[in-house]
């Protein structure tokens, strides 16, 4: 039987005080390196789904749109009952093992879609993957927000996931360079994901060399582990000064009696975003095609338009403290919206481009805003499966996006398409008109 938190003493009290005065350390910039690499592979995987686009809707793999939707909705359909199954063993077991072991099931199911004989046994093999990639988010979050000082840890996380965002464009160029190659007889996008197999399996080894949360510890009541773990943080050489802060990070206030729903809100505002945030990349390649590119110019816009998320975030980074939570997202939302009717509208490879990469910027900043969001808004002995829970419907709606939009993009056109994108970001800017206060800075007197 697990065991179960006892009440604080005072030695675990003031290990929570030291860790959250703590400026960045050694131990923090490992924990942000090994976290950024086992998210740049889980991008990655996610990005090849916009490479699978491309290829199976052009000779001379073209599937039927049903084939093709099923394909492109199989890892949200997996991330569905991946996310909240690993969010509650996460809170049980420890955030540092799950994660291990999400991304050694990410690097065996890998693997076998590499080797998959059929389009068939492909959907079924990313189903499988998307178990690991619907689960690595959530739990990735809730580890850095035990983890991270406080006052910082919006940029931190930011940092972590633009450095993470090389991935996607990284992996698509290396698919591209090895199309007209085919090394060993085999297809590019075969070794695209026998290379997101191989680095999920190197950095699943790297997690267990990192600390557990000692928050998390605490709140399952094993305080000799936590003050262990808390010393590894303790111990580490600063990496800047512990500067006296003219600025303090001011939590949500707490509202135990509706906080059911408050988070409802928030599991809410995770469904709505996938309709512009996943669904829009998703399909560019698909788009592209249509418009008569060649599905090497295609691949190569699509890798450009990933490039635009790893210069946004990272300059995001510097403020995403300053701002409050909603209004960052409510400042996305917007800007997505101008940047996808631009996409849609324009025919030129210059401003298609451009378009896309301003729509996937915004969005890479909207999804670890709302990560963060949601995991400042929840105790740390219930964070993972609440975040995870809520990261489930995410993928319910990343997985029902391309089933309903790839026939209208065929049988419609872009501009209906676009139509139901543009109603869920209309959506999500409404329940930010009245959804909980996230964390802010604020200047102490």
């Amino acid at each position: 039987m697990p065991a179960t938190a006892g009440p604080a003493t005072g030695a675990t009290n003031e290990l929570v005080a030291r860790l959250d005065r703590l400026p960045l350390t050694r131990m923090h910039l490992l924990v942000m390196v090994v976290c950024a690499s086992g998210f740049a592979f889980d991008l990655m995987e996610i990005a090849l789904g916009s490479v699978m686009s491309a290829v199976f809707s052009a000779p001379p793999h073209a599937v039927d749109a049903t084939q093709l939707s099923w394909l492109l909705a199989a890892v949200y359909i997996g991330a569905v009952a991946g996310a909240p199954l690993l969010g509650r063993l996460a809170d049980r077991v420890g955030r540092r093992l799950c994660l291990s072991g999400v991304l050694l099931l990410l690097a065996v199911s890998s693997f076998c879609a590499a080797a998959s004989p059929d389009v068939f046994w492909l959907t079924v093999c990313r189903v499988i993957s998307g178990i690991a990639l619907g689960a690595f988010p959530p739990l990735m979050i809730a580890y850095l927000t035990d983890l991270l000082p406080p006052l910082n840890r919006g940029k931190l996380i930011f940092v972590v996931v633009a450095f993470a965002s090389l991935g996607p464009p990284l992996g698509v160029l290396m698919v591209r360079a090895l199309m007209p190659v085919q090394p060993l007889g085999v297809d590019a996008w075969r070794w695209g994901l026998f290379a997101g197999g191989l680095g999920a399996l190197l950095v699943a080894a790297l997690f267990r060399k990192l600390p557990e949360s000692p928050r998390w510890l605490l709140a399952r009541g094993r305080e000799q582990e936590a003050l262990a773990a808390g010393e590894r943080f303790l111990r580490s050489r600063p990496l800047q000064a512990a500067a006296a802060s003219v600025t303090r990070l001011v939590p949500p206030p707490a509202e135990p009696a509706n906080g059911r729903s408050r988070l409802s809100l928030v599991a809410a505002l995770f469904f709505l975003s996938p309709w512009s945030t996943v669904a829009f990349p998703l399909l560019s390649g698909a788009l592209l095609v249509g418009k008569g590119f060649r599905l090497q110019d295609s691949l190569l816009y699509v890798a450009f338009s990933s490039f635009g998320p790893v210069v946004g975030t990272l300059a995001a980074a510097f403020v995403v403290d300053r701002m409050e939570r909603r209004v960052a997202m409510a400042a996305c939302a917007v800007a997505m919206l101008g940047a996808g009717w631009a996409f849609i509208t324009w025919d030129s490879p210059g401003g298609l481009v451009a378009a896309s990469i301003l729509f996937s910027l915004f969005g890479a900043l909207y999804v670890p805003s709302i990560n963060v969001y949601g995991a400042e808004l929840v105790p740390t002995q219930g964070r993972a499966a609440a975040i995870a829970g809520c990261w489930a419907l995410n993928r319910l709606g990343a997985a029902i996006a391309p089933l309903l939009l790839v026939p209208l993009l065929r049988n419609s056109g872009p501009q209906t398409m676009f139509v139901v994108i543009a109603a869920s970001l209309i959506a999500t800017l409404a329940l930010l008109s009245i959804a909980p206060r996230g964390a802010a800075r604020q200047a102490v007197a």
